[in-house]
């Protein structure tokens, strides 16, 4: 697989430079597009050498600490964009993503049949795939619930239209998977040469985890909410 530089890699940012000046022109806003980039860049670059420490290291204590703060974070820009910030709806989004992905993980240890219960070379990037589909999933249900619910709608009609909404996105990948795109994942193991008819069984891997994994914790959510909540 090719290495890319960084001289080349800065080619990238000329279509981005275009970008930000409409972006400014027509928001008025020109450092928000600046500030996601460069904290973007610093942060995978931050990543890069943790999980080079990682994958030397294995240490299964480092490992639950690197998922934990993952767990933690991924919740927390969950609740940002919910309406009730209390700290019994934190746990309920906590909860809801701890268990969807821990039993992920476990069918995902199964499935790729690993020599150790944690292998960080397999773990670490999959969890937090995991992680960032729950978010995303579990944001666009609960901004569209609470919107349900200010209508004075039902909690059942709340919860449908919300489930509904919340899994467009997660259906319509499915749908376009192969025809429209070829997903990251399976895009970068044929680019690092690996048979594409490989790298397509570990894509079905993942976009069933995606889609299951995203459904379970809007589950979880609406029973738990139901239960604290009283509706």
């Amino acid at each position: 697989m090719q290495t890319i530089s960084f001289s080349h890699l800065s080619l990238m940012l000329l279509p981005l430079i275009v970008v930000v000046h409409f972006y400014y022109k027509y928001t008025n806003d020109k450092k928000e597009i600046v500030y996601a980039t460069i904290r973007m860049v610093l942060q995978l670059i931050l990543i890069g050498y943790v999980l080079i420490f990682l994958f030397k290291t294995k240490d299964l204590l480092i490992g639950i600490c690197i998922l934990s703060f993952m767990l933690i974070i991924s919740t927390i820009i969950t609740l940002r964009i919910t309406q009730n910030r209390s700290y019994k709806h934190y746990f309920i989004i906590f909860i809801s993503t701890f268990l969807s992905s821990l039993l992920h993980l476990f069918l995902i240890i199964e499935v790729l049949r690993l020599d150790s219960f944690y292998e960080p070379r397999y773990i670490i990037p999959l969890a937090g795939m995991i992680f960032g589909n729950i978010m995303n999933v579990l944001s666009l249900c609960i901004e569209r619930f609470e919107k349900e619910l200010s209508r004075n709608e039902s909690f059942i009609e709340a919860r449908t239209i919300s489930f509904k909404a919340a899994m467009i996105p997660q259906i319509n990948t499915l749908l376009a998977v192969g025809l429209v795109s070829l997903p990251g994942m399976m895009t970068g193991q044929i680019l690092s040469g690996i048979d594409p008819l490989i790298a397509v069984r570990y894509q079905i891997m993942i976009m069933v985890m995606c889609i299951s994994s995203g459904g379970i914790a809007l589950i979880l959510y609406y029973k738990l909410k139901e239960k604290f909540f009283k509706y």
